[in-house]
């Protein structure tokens, strides 16, 4: 399902982008090489985004790198 159609970004692209440790809107938009346009997404990307974060928590769907690299810890 199409998320923000400024970058057809989908719902597959948040959980990809969760998979390779995204945490927040803006790396989720990053990781498609993209940012906000109109903002009228963000809300429906930070729901996904959400929900994703929850799955991998709870060892569904998503694998989630939880290392952060660089010392960050992704999950506070």
């Amino acid at each position: 399902m199409f998320v923000c159609s400024c970058n057809m970004l989908t719902d597959t692209d948040v959980d990809n982008a969760v998979s390779k440790g995204a945490t927040h809107p803006r790396e989720v938009y990053a990781a498609k090489g993209c940012k906000a346009q109109c903002g009228n997404c963000v809300p429906g990307v930070l729901c996904l985004l959400r929900r994703a974060l929850r799955q991998a928590r709870e060892g569904q769907g998503v694998a989630l790198d939880l290392s952060g690299g660089e010392g960050r810890s992704l999950m506070a």
